[in-house]
C-alpha cells in the first residue's frame, strides 16, 4: 500500500514513513550561551555604574529593575550580582539584599601601605630599562591629568593616573614583585573607585609629583632614593584621605559618611 504523503517542516512532500526531518534555526545559540552574555551585559552595566558613582556605596540593589532597563530576565541579574559580591563590590544582607559595599577604610589603608613597598621597588627596579619613549609616553598622559584638572573628573584622572604608573613599574625584571603591584591596583579597584573625588587637591600635587619621578628616572637617580620617592608619592595619596575624613568625622566605612 502506497504511504501517504506528509508535508515537512520546509514544505518538501514525503512519504509519511520516510525519516522525519528537523528544522533548527542556524543562528540560534544554546541557552546556557544567552544566559551567560546577558550575565556579562548585566555585570558590566552594574559594574560601570559603581565605577562612575551612579551606584554609590550602600545603594541597594532592586534586581527587577535592572532588569527591566536591560530587557532581560531576573536570572541573568542575578549571575551578575554573586560575581560582583565575590569581587568585593556588592554585598547581600538578610532582609535587606543587594547593596553596593560601602568604603572599607582599614583594607584601602592595608592596601595602600603594601603598595606602596612593591610599587615603589618596582618602579626603581624598572628606572635603568625606562626607554626615552617611555619617559615621554608617561609625560604626555600626565599632560593629559594636568588639561583633566581644569574641568575636574575623578574616574577620568584616576584612569590616566593608573596609565602613568603602569609606564613606570611594567619593565620591572623581577615578576613576583610586578605581580604584586597589579595584585595592589586590583584589590584597590574593587575597594573603592577614585579618592581623588573626596580629596581632588590631592590630584594637583599629584602630577608635579609625577614630573618628580620622572625627572628622577631621566637623571639617572639613586635606587634607593626613587624608590623611597615612589612610595612617599602612593602614602600621600593615602595620607590626603585620612587627613580628610578625620576633617570632617567622617565614619570609618564610608567616605560619603
Amino acid at each position: 500500500m502506497e504511504g501517504r504523503a506528509v508535508t515537512t517542516a520546509d514544505g518538501i512532500a514525503a512519504p509519511d514513513d520516510a525519516a522525519p526531518v528537523t528544522a533548527a534555526p542556524a543562528t540560534a545559540a544554546p541557552a546556557s550561551d544567552t544566559t551567560q552574555s546577558k550575565s556579562q551585559l548585566a555585570y558590566h552595566y552594574i559594574k560601570s555604574r559603581i565605577s562612575d558613582g551612579t551606584f554609590s556605596p550602600g545603594y541597594r540593589l532592586v534586581l527587577g529593575t535592572i532588569a527591566k532597563q536591560l530587557h532581560i530576565s531576573v536570572v541573568p541579574v542575578r549571575e551578575a550580582i554573586r560575581r560582583l559580591e565575590a569581587e568585593g563590590l556588592i554585598t547581600f544582607e538578610r532582609n535587606i539584599g543587594a547593596q553596593v559595599a560601602l568604603f572599607d577604610e582599614s583594607e584601602y589603608l592595608y592596601s595602600m601601605q603594601t603598595l606602596a613597598l612593591v610599587e615603589g621597588a618596582a618602579t626603581a627596579l624598572s628606572a635603568p630599562a625606562i626607554t626615552a619613549a617611555d619617559i615621554a609616553r608617561a609625560r604626555a598622559i600626565n599632560e593629559q591629568m594636568i588639561e583633566c584638572l581644569e574641568h575636574f573628573d575623578p574616574n577620568r584622572f584616576t584612569a590616566l593616573n593608573t596609565a602613568f604608573h603602569s609606564v613606570l613599574y611594567e619593565r620591572c625584571p623581577n615578576p613576583h614583585i610586578l605581580d604584586l603591584v597589579h595584585r595592589g591596583w586590583a584589590r584597590l579597584s574593587t575597594l573603592r573607585d577614585s579618592v581623588f573625588g573626596f580629596v581632588p587637591g590631592r590630584a594637583r600635587e599629584s602630577v608635579v609629583e609625577h614630573e618628580d619621578l620622572l625627572r628622577r628616572i631621566e637623571t639617572g637617580d639613586d635606587t634607593l632614593d626613587l624608590e623611597l620617592a615612589a612610595r612617599r608619592h602612593r602614602l600621600g595619596t593615602l595620607d590626603a584621605l585620612l587627613a580628610f575624613q578625620a576633617e570632617h568625622h567622617i565614619h570609618p566605612h564610608s567616605p560619603e559618611g
